[in-house]
């Protein structure tokens, strides 16, 4: 089954390449890569984003909730955020795949009212054509960033596609959360990623006792202050990365106290070690 993102996701590549990894300019939040595979990729991780994903060459295979998937070319991976994962070539062809992590509190807003938490889609591997050609149209240029107007065509499909395709549960409307607070936090621990944020702070600009934000911070997001705090340190690490500048620096710069807790949180996150995707980005 051929890619129906269109373009130049369609083309198949006619010889083996090196394991690689391309990531795109940021664009407003999301992340963008296209990465090149052989055997085993990522060990078990967790993102605090929405995963979605095109397989472009070969099978994708990846362990998610209790059971090994496979994915096709031309199928629409979607993982929950805080959804333990790895990823690896599912055949000795080798493995070459384009995927976009979305912020959940980005996607809220082109949600609507018709609900007030996150879609859960149940299963992982989905074949949608018009799913694929909106994610294959936000992932077509991968050395420029989304525009401002487009990004709104993108979260606006995604929010779509993900409605169609979640269990009757999760498009239930829920609890009317607060989330202009939400929003202000995620703001405030965006700015300073940097730098230790108390409790304190984040009751004082969420205007919400802290049991209070951080129930409803889970419930809408999928996770907690701090495990937002500390991915968006990982999200600026992964941009320097390739910047020239030593792993010791980054991980000070993000506010992580030395290069073992930053390698620490980076394996968590990513399922490799910060040094190797240095060097994957390097054969990009």
């Amino acid at each position: 089954m051929a890619p129906t993102g269109g373009g130049d996701l369609e083309r198949s590549c006619t010889s083996a390449v090196s394991d690689s990894i391309k990531v795109a300019p940021a664009s407003g939040g999301i992340e963008r890569i296209e990465a090149h595979f052989h055997g085993d990729a990522f060990e078990p991780h967790r993102h605090d984003t929405y995963a979605l994903g095109l397989t472009l060459q070969g099978v994708q295979s990846f362990w998610y909730r209790g059971l090994v998937r496979y994915s096709q070319p031309g199928n629409v991976i979607v993982l929950h955020p805080d959804e333990l994962h790895d990823g690896a070539a599912g055949t000795d062809e080798g493995l070459r795949y384009r995927m976009l992590y979305l912020p959940p509190e980005m996607l809220i807003g082109a949600l609507g009212e018709k609900r007030r938490g996150l879609p859960f889609v149940p299963s992982p591997v989905i074949a949608d054509r018009a799913f694929a050609a909106s994610l294959g149209d936000a992932m077509r240029d991968l050395d420029g960033a989304i525009d401002t107007l487009q990004l709104d065509d993108v979260l606006t499909g995604i929010a779509d596609a993900l409605g169609r395709h979640a269990d009757a549960a999760g498009m239930a409307p829920g609890r009317n959360y607060d989330q202009a607070a939400i929003r202000r936090t995620c703001d405030f621990l965006q700015a300073h990623f940097d730098r230790q944020v108390s409790s304190d702070e984040l009751e004082t600009v969420s205007g919400l006792d802290r049991f209070t934000l951080a129930r409803q911070f889970r419930a809408s997001l999928g996770t907690s202050p701090h495990r937002y705090l500390v991915m968006r340190r990982l999200e600026r690490a992964r941009g320097m990365i390739g910047s020239g500048k030593s792993l010791v620096d980054i991980a000070l710069e993000t506010g992580f106290s030395d290069q073992a807790h930053f390698t620490r949180h980076f394996k968590k996150a990513n399922g490799m070690t910060p040094g190797r995707w240095a060097n994957l980005r390097s054969r990009a």
